[in-house]
């Protein structure tokens, strides 16, 4: 490395940036980004599922849930338009589901098909009361819980 001086004579400062320092750190950043990016682009191989708006086929059998946050914080559950509470969600939903199997000629019926539950939770509704919502009817034996919401205007349907 050669360092000039200037002439002797002359005693102002050098005004030439020293680039050196500068090309060492970019060079040690460059070889940092080099080793990490392969790292942090790894996952594992998986095929995502693609959604897309389905219209609900309302039938009769399937129960419909309103769910709504109260003004002192509570949960207010709607049966079609009854309010209930946590455990007459569930005894309704266990009788709902037990009168339908027997319609349909028992549990070993060829064909059966369980009814649905289809809830519809207002936007401002706590996570719990619809969560516990899902929960009961699960526990009644509701295997399909679905949720009924409202798409963005001009949305196109489409079946993937």
């Amino acid at each position: 490395m050669a360092m000039s001086a200037g002439p002797a004579e002359d005693n102002s400062p050098m005004s030439d940036i020293n680039t050196t320092p500068l090309v060492d750190v970019m060079l040690v950043l460059l070889i940092i980004f080099l080793i990490t990016v392969p790292v942090v682009i790894q996952t594992v191989p998986m095929e995502i599922p693609k959604v897309a708006f389905e219209p609900t086929t309302t039938k009769p059998e399937n129960v419909s849930l309103s769910i709504k946050g109260g003004a002192d914080g509570s949960c207010e559950v709607y049966w079609g338009l009854t309010r209930v509470s946590s455990q007459e969600l569930l005894d309704r939903a266990v009788v709902k589901l037990k009168a339908e199997i027997d319609r349909q000629g028992g549990v070993n019926a060829p064909g059966l098909e369980l009814p649905e539950a289809h809830i519809r939770g207002d936007v401002k509704t706590p996570y719990r009361c619809i969560g516990g919502a899902v929960y009961t009817m699960q526990r009644a034996g509701f295997s399909r819980v679905g949720f009924i919401s409202n798409p963005p205007p001009g949305y196109q349907t489409a079946r993937l």
